[in-house]
């Protein structure tokens, strides 16, 4: 991964959108709870960011992944073609780079495209409603 070029850390980005949803930590546990609010630069119709090269201006806690970051944050979706570099792992076969499409992905249900709702349309006392389990994570709901 270190020896990766910028272009090249980038095209391993699958564009599953799960990144991007809005997430809640237990204070208690630790557990981090995924929902299906999106941030509001996140396409819902394409599951891409509407305006990746200045995200950091109207989000400015966007977090940049790089191949440090993507070892230390536990939040990474596991499907992740980021995560799964970094640990080793081969990318999964709707992943473009494997497949040669950028629909693949979509087309295996492993994209949050058109399942998310905006930010800016729930309000933060609902974010609990919206916890998700999106296809290919962990189920990490507490027992009992």
């Amino acid at each position: 991964m270190k020896d990766m070029s910028k272009a090249e850390w980038e095209s391993l980005c699958d564009g599953c959108g799960k990144c991007c949803c809005l997430r809640m930590e237990d204070e208690d546990t630790g557990a981090i709870y995924v929902t299906d609010i999106r941030c509001k630069l996140l396409d819902n119709c394409t599951a891409r960011c509407s305006d990746y090269e200045n995200r950091f201006g109207p989000v400015p806690d966007c977090v940049q992944l790089t191949p440090r970051k993507v070892k230390k944050l536990k939040w990474i979706p596991t499907t992740c073609a980021y995560r799964l570099v970094a640990e080793g792992k081969d990318l999964f076969d709707w992943h473009h780079l494997i497949s040669g499409s950028r629909e693949t992905i979509h087309d295996a249900g492993m994209s949050v495209r058109g399942a998310t709702k905006c930010e800016t349309s729930v309000e933060e006392d609902d974010y609990p409603q919206h916890i998700v389990l999106w296809p290919g994570e962990p189920d990490v709901t507490p027992k009992g």
